[in-house]
């Protein structure tokens, strides 16, 4: 691993080297049932708009969900070990909050994105991490951020040596 003056000057904490990310079948089924569960109303969009639900007047019809990603790295491999709720979760219709801070083998976060609803109640997908989502995880310490917008659709971001963020890793379920 090659550490740039720069990065030494501004104490920047490198990441550890890895490629892959590993997640056991078991716990991508344990995402699928969270967003299963708190995406189950996102056909009840009718009469709803972006608006209405971006000002919190809208009825909720789903709430995003977060969840802290326990783990380790091995050789070039970040496995994925368990997922448990964050604490202090706050779940709203766009946003949520919640930390990992007590979790011990903290590798990263997973959270769900719900479906918004268009100007005629229609039902969109915000399809993986948003600008927003790699900013904040860019200026975390986590590893890995993982965002489900479907039950069957996954995005993920890493963080390089050098604390770059690559988007879209490899991801690999076993």
């Amino acid at each position: 691993m090659r550490l740039t003056l720069a990065a030494v000057l501004a104490g920047v904490a490198l990441a550890p080297s890895f490629h892959v990310v590993v997640l056991p079948a078991a716990v991508r089924g344990v995402m699928s049932d969270l967003w299963v569960e708190n995406n189950r109303h996102w056909d009840e969009l009718a009469g709803q708009n972006t608006l209405t639900q971006l000002l919190g007047t809208g009825r909720p019809t789903q709430r995003e969900y977060l969840a802290c990603l326990e783990g380790e790295v091995v050789r070039d491999t970040l496995f994925v070990r368990r997922l448990q709720p964050a604490r202090d979760l706050k779940q709203l219709q766009f946003a949520v909050a919640g930390t990992c801070d007590s979790v011990a083998g903290l590798v990263g976060t997973f959270h769900t994105h719900p479906y918004r609803a268009d100007s005629a109640g229609r039902a969109l997908k915000e399809r993986g991490l948003s600008a927003m989502d790699l900013e904040t995880f860019a200026a975390s310490r986590d590893l890995l951020a993982v965002v489900m917008w479907d039950r069957d659709s996954l995005d993920v971001a890493t963080k390089a040596e050098d604390g770059r963020v690559r988007h879209p890793a490899p991801l690999a379920v076993r």
